[in-house]
């Protein structure tokens, strides 16, 4: 018996210590895509308190009307990118009335009603808390995108409680766009609408109606930023990816626009959320809906581009137990990196704060892992997508990117296998020498791995290189420093890791 244990023993330490060998080969010469140089995005949302899902309301104070917008956690957090890409909006932006100009007499805050959109009335942005929300914007060096309310001047149809009809009303947009123009607050883009299109979510508008409209708030900016130099981009549509519908939508708007959609894998209380943003073959199925954005664009819209403008993976406000912890970095990550191979130009992540899926905490601030791997992925990945691929394991995912700022390129390795480290070399593969194409660099190289503290999971503490990122005393967002690691070894990734590399040496003609 005291053998048969000790045997069962030692299989099982066998198991848990599997390594394999993996050469990743990347073609430094020409890059496959290109995304914006502010890919990284996060939202701000309008939800109030009593926004609950689940027998729990994970918004707090966190939305735009009620947030503490002099928080020096947040506004160091948003600092820390120079610059971070903010979107204002959300669900409830349709219903958001601006008190300004002559035409708005009523504007209350929102109420719960049983028969508005999301359960909620209309609400109300003053222009104090306008100023207020561009203080903090101006103060960080935020770039902007602000979505617009959509519904403004339209009326549900008697033969579909869903779809809204008539012409989109410009007017009060009209009216703070040129306030905004007014106190010199900067715009980097507007977005017309949230997930309107195709089925809705709440409500709905036709294709040929939201082409029609865009043309009209594409025409109310250029009138109002005559100087194209200074101009917002025009967004839209916001909404999930509709084939049919989104290709009509671009042949009838035919105007200078970005494109973008909104992606939400997972419902927020799916008890297999955990096993989910770790099985690569799950994730890989929305590789499809990435491409098909791509292609719709190219073919029917060529002066466009993709952004997924709101994805937070799991819907209702994400999953309390893992939308924050380390665990769904496998998520965010590969979808960041996934979504830049398919020409994506930004991504925008929901929340930067507020519900289960927050870069930030929603009650302390304080950054939880996501907010970490935005911020590496901002500071190390240029906007060069190069093509890596491997023949290892499929729960070893490697994207690639010419470095941002600085020469060579930089590799995001994820490892979602809990059993098996992978020692990974890097081969330059130009399509030249193949049989030569080992690539050592000649320098050391830097190295990020980052772990969760105690092996957890579903912690909410990340750690750099085994050491946990915390605020400074004065709340300022921590070092991120590499180690430096001769370039011949092979990158150790463990199991339940993710490792930023950038190596310096490497050729890549792409990135010159």
């Amino acid at each position: 018996m005291l053998t048969k244990l000790v045997f069962l023993v030692i299989l099982s330490l066998a198991s848990q210590c599997l390594t394999e060998e993996v050469t990743v080969s990347v073609k430094g010469v020409t890059s496959i895509a290109n995304t914006d140089d502010n890919f990284v995005c996060a939202t701000l949302d309008w939800w109030p308190v009593n926004k609950c899902d689940y027998n729990q309301c994970p918004w707090g104070k966190a939305g735009l009307l009620n947030l503490d917008l002099k928080n020096k956690i947040l506004s160091n957090a948003v600092k820390a990118f120079k610059p971070l890409r903010i979107r204002i909006g959300g669900s409830l932006q349709d219903q958001i009335i601006y008190k300004v100009g002559k035409g708005v007499k009523h504007c209350r805050h929102f109420k719960r009603r049983k028969e508005g959109l999301f359960g909620f009335s209309k609400g109300c942005l003053h222009m104090d808390r306008w100023d207020q929300i561009n203080g903090l914007m101006n103060e960080t060096g935020a770039m902007v995108t602000f979505g617009l309310n959509a519904l403004y001047g339209r009326k549900k149809s008697k033969s579909d409680d869903t779809l809204w009809v008539g012409n989109w009303n410009a007017q009060n947009a009209r009216d703070l766009m040129n306030y905004t123009v007014s106190k010199g607050y900067k715009i980097e883009s507007y977005e017309l609408g949230n997930e309107l299109c195709a089925s809705g979510v709440s409500a709905k508008v036709t294709a040929e109606q939201y082409a029609k409209d865009i043309v009209e708030l594409k025409n109310v900016v250029k009138e109002l930023h005559p100087d194209p130099s200074s101009q917002p981009k025009v967004l839209g549509p916001a909404g999930f990816f509709d084939k049919k519908w989104f290709s009509t939508f671009l042949e009838n708007s035919g105007q200078d626009y970005w494109c973008n959609g909104n992606l939400l894998l997972y419902e927020g209380n799916d008890p297999g959320l955990i096993d989910k943003v770790q099985d690569p073959f799950y994730l890989s199925q929305i590789a499809q809906t990435f491409k098909d954005i791509s292609d719709i664009v190219k073919n029917f819209g060529p002066w466009s581009g993709a952004w997924v403008g709101e994805s937070g993976g799991a819907y209702n406000s994400g999953g309390k137990d893992v939308s924050r912890t380390f665990v769904n970095g496998f998520w965010y990550l590969d979808q960041l990196g996934m979504s830049s191979t398919f020409n994506h130009k930004v991504y925008c992540r929901q929340a930067l704060i507020g519900g289960n899926y927050a870069l930030l905490n929603t009650t302390t601030f304080i950054p939880n892992p996501d907010y970490y791997g935005a911020l590496m992925w901002h500071r190390l990945m240029g906007k060069n997508v190069l093509s890596a691929t491997h023949n290892g394991s499929p729960y070893l995912r490697a994207y690639s990117h010419c470095s941002r700022d600085k020469p060579g390129i930089t590799l995001l390795l994820i490892n979602m296998s809990n059993s098996t480290t992978f020692d990974v070399s890097v081969a330059n593969d130009e399509n030249l020498y193949p049989d030569n194409m080992k690539c050592n660099g000649g320098m050391q190289r830097e190295e990020y791995h980052l772990t969760p503290e105690c092996g957890n999971l579903q912690s909410d503490v990340l750690l750099l290189n085994g050491t946990p990122l915390k605020l400074t005393e004065s709340l300022d967002i921590p070092s991120i420093n590499p180690e430096l690691v001769d370039a011949s070894s092979p990158i150790k990734v463990s199991p339940d890791s993710i490792v930023f590399v950038t190596l310096r040496g490497f050729n890549a003609p792409a990135c010159a």
